[in-house]
């Protein structure tokens, strides 16, 4: 029994020791609540506790995206946004593919009109008048033109048939008798194949010779469409170039004033000399198919003459029309002779009449010629080839004078924000 007081003793110390602890820690906790801590200087460490996990910060989303990355992604916002306002556009031209292309060849015509206007008002003749008598002599023209293509083809589509057919027979001989050891029977088997081919498609050939009458309403829808166009614009192009800039913001306004007769100036240009081209081009090529005695040589020299307003590629069809019929009615020597005729002329017209011609004011990569035509054929068929160039030309000279203009805008901007000169430099009067 004398052993429970001491292990009571003990215990009672213990308690009082560890209450006196708590005693202290609680106080030591009321100060640090009643006094705070100093704010630690710059650069010094901040104690954390050691229960407390560090987490890095995260950096800004778009800090965090490498520079490369933002700007192809702005580019790329911007040449969508751009593609998608051409897609628009063409699909608006599409629409109305009749009106634009009526409208696009009134401009040409027009470009090739306007200076005769102009000549015969500073004669003294009024410009009505004057608009009446241009039209009247260009559109006669162009009929007479047509109405003898149409002549010549029917009155030599008979003897051109027979002569057709004898060269097919010509070249059945020749292959008879050729080192391509082509036999009877093959040949047989290809006219067979054709008559097949044409059977099978006669369904077709039908339902194209029935919208064939929708073609010839557009055709003459078109036709008057740039009778009148042409006249409006013969008569009254200024008034209505200064419309059309009104409808341009007035911050551009000057720019565009100023590029607008540029851009005449090069369609004109381009009109002019591409009709020297052509009629020179189809008069030479005429004359030697017609020494060469070709039949039909002055239709096939009126169609190497439209067929060049269609660069390169025109050029092409015509001298192969005109050579496969000098192949098929003259023979393998006659055609080898039209060919050398038709490249020479084409080199002397690329070389030679294309740079005197044209000169400068009209100068446009071939690559970019080859892309325009086909781009205009494919969206537009032979009329979006005959404008792809002259639009691509005058494209050309109106960037090439707004970035001239911008430029010289700047500097005109930055000379008036210039510091003024010392009074004491300024040179007495």
């Amino acid at each position: 029994m004398s052993r429970v007081p001491g292990w009571l003793g003990r215990l009672g110390a213990g308690l009082t020791e560890m209450g006196e602890r708590l005693d202290e820690r609680r106080a030591e906790v009321e100060k640090e609540h009643a006094e705070p801590a100093p704010e630690p200087a710059a650069g010094d460490a901040v104690p954390l506790p050691d229960h407390v996990t560090v987490v890095p910060a995260r950096p800004d989303p778009a800090q965090a995206v490498p520079w490369g990355v933002r700007v192809a992604a702005e580019a790329g916002w911007r040449v969508l946004v751009l593609a998608g306002t051409v897609w628009v556009l063409m699909r608006v031209i599409s629409a109305v593919q009749l009106v634009v292309l009526a409208f696009v060849a009134a401009l040409l015509i027009t470009a090739l009109m306007q200076p005769t206007v102009a000549r015969l008002r500073r004669y003294g003749l009024p410009r009505g008048p004057a608009t009446a008598l241009t039209a009247i002599l260009g559109f006669v023209i162009m009929g007479l033109i047509g109405w003898f293509v149409t002549w010549q083809v029917m009155e030599n589509i008979d003897t051109l048939s027979n002569q057709i057919q004898d060269g097919i027979d010509e070249l059945r001989k020749w292959l008879l008798n050729s080192p391509f050891h082509v036999t009877d029977k093959q040949i047989n088997q290809i006219a067979k194949n054709l008559r097949d081919a044409i059977g099978a498609n006669t369904d077709q050939i039908t339902s194209a010779g029935l919208e064939g009458v929708t073609v010839v309403v557009e055709a003459l829808t078109g036709i008057l469409l740039t009778v009148f166009s042409t006249l409006f614009l013969l008569y009254d192009g200024r008034r209505i170039w200064e419309w059309t800039l009104k409808l341009v913001p007035a911050a551009a306004r000057p720019g565009v004033a100023g590029a607008g007769p540029r851009a005449w100036r090069t369609l004109t240009a381009y009109v002019r000399g591409t009709v020297i081209v052509a009629l020179i081009d189809a008069i030479f090529i005429g004359l030697g198919i017609y020494f060469l005695n070709v039949p039909m040589a002055v239709p096939l020299a009126v169609f190497i003459f439209l067929f060049a307003f269609v660069p390169l590629v025109g050029a092409v069809v015509s001298g192969a029309l005109a050579v496969v019929v000098a192949l098929v009615t003259q023979g393998v020597f006659t055609a080898v002779m039209v060919l050398v005729v038709v490249l020479a002329v084409q080199q002397i017209e690329g070389h030679v009449l294309q740079p005197f011609i044209l000169g400068r004011a009209v100068r446009v990569h071939p690559l970019a010629v080859v892309l325009s035509v086909a781009a205009g054929g494919m969206i537009a068929g032979i009329g979006g080839a005959v404008v792809a160039v002259p639009l691509v030309a005058v494209t050309n000279t109106v960037v090439g004078y707004l970035r001239a203009y911008s430029v010289s805008t700047q500097a005109r901007g930055e000379s008036r924000e210039s510091p003024a000169q010392p009074a004491d430099s300024v040179p007495e009067q």
